[in-house]
């Protein structure tokens, strides 16, 4: 049976956004052989795409606030030209990590391991910086699943279980760790001490204010596409916690774009519910299919 037109037409504009056509990317099929099993928190989080766009702003604008963190998006990132390409490729890292075969996960894996084995520089006080530094993956990994689980639990499943909140900080620990960051916290209560115990060594001046400014503007292409990336951007800033969003000088999201942002879940829930983005597919399948 043919899929909803209007579900389709919409499923086919988001893939283009998070894939790059000219380069043969395609959405990433979902196996029952990935590193995280199907019944896994994991693939209830990660598997939906306003919460998961959320959670990757403020997180990007959470970790940019550790010196060298920012200092290596600085030097070793085309955030000016591509800051797009950069959310873009972030994006496909998890679905990828989440939902394909587990070689192609760990394949995934290692390579941005090889990446950052070769990336070091100095903060902007001079202070030297691995990007393989294992406690400033640590900060990365914490700042990135602790704002997920938080975009999730206000915008998705705003009744999640602590029980399950804890499942999921511990499932992606995995992740943290094949990354080699540690410490790598087990569940909620130590993610959120981890955050803490970073805070003396964060701050924000104006290199931090031009790449979340970067962030905040992005344009995805097309009024509907552009209107849809300013909720999110709103809603992600929003998600911060208090301090950090004192940090950067942003506002608190509008009552109207926090309902904006919510009802853009509930429609791109309902736009990939039974869609082939969900499906478990066979291992006979290698490719994205058809699916008109």
């Amino acid at each position: 049976m043919a899929s909803h037109p209007v579900k389709r037409l919409i499923r086919q504009r988001i893939n283009e956004i998070f894939n790059d056509y000219d380069r043969g990317e395609r959405p990433a099929l979902r196996r029952a052989d990935a590193l995280f099993p199907p019944d896994s928190v994991a693939w209830r989080v990660n598997g939906d795409i306003v919460t998961m766009m959320i959670g990757g702003v403020s997180g990007l604008l959470l970790q940019m606030l550790h010196p060298a963190v920012l200092a290596g998006v600085w030097d070793h990132s085309d955030f000016r030209a591509d800051m797009h390409g950069r959310l873009r490729r972030t994006a496909k890292f998890i679905a990828v990590t989440t939902y394909d075969h587990a070689t192609a996960g760990q394949a995934a894996i290692d390579k941005v391991r090889s990446i950052h084995d070769k990336l070091s520089g100095e903060t902007a006080d001079g202070v030297p910086y691995r990007v393989s530094d294992p406690a400033l993956l640590a900060w990365v990994h914490v700042t990135e699943i602790t704002s997920f689980l938080d975009a999730w639990v206000r915008y998705g499943q705003p009744g999640m279980s602590a029980a399950d909140q804890d499942a999921y900080v511990d499932e992606m620990a995995r992740i943290g760790l094949a990354l080699g960051a540690d410490p790598v916290p087990r569940d909620r209560a130590s993610a959120e001490a981890l955050i803490q115990s970073m805070r003396p060594q964060l701050k924000a001046d104006a290199r931090t204010r031009e790449v979340a400014a970067l962030v905040m503007r992005q344009k995805v292409g097309g009024l509907a596409e552009d209107f849809a990336a300013g909720l999110i951007m709103q809603a992600g800033a929003d998600l911060l916690p208090d301090w950090a969003r004192e940090m950067h000088g942003l506002a608190s999201a509008s009552p109207l774009a926090k309902g904006g942002a919510r009802a853009m879940q509930r429609t791109l829930d309902w736009v990939y519910t039974g869609s082939p983005n969900r499906r478990v597919w066979p291992d006979d399948v290698k490719v994205w299919p058809d699916t008109r």
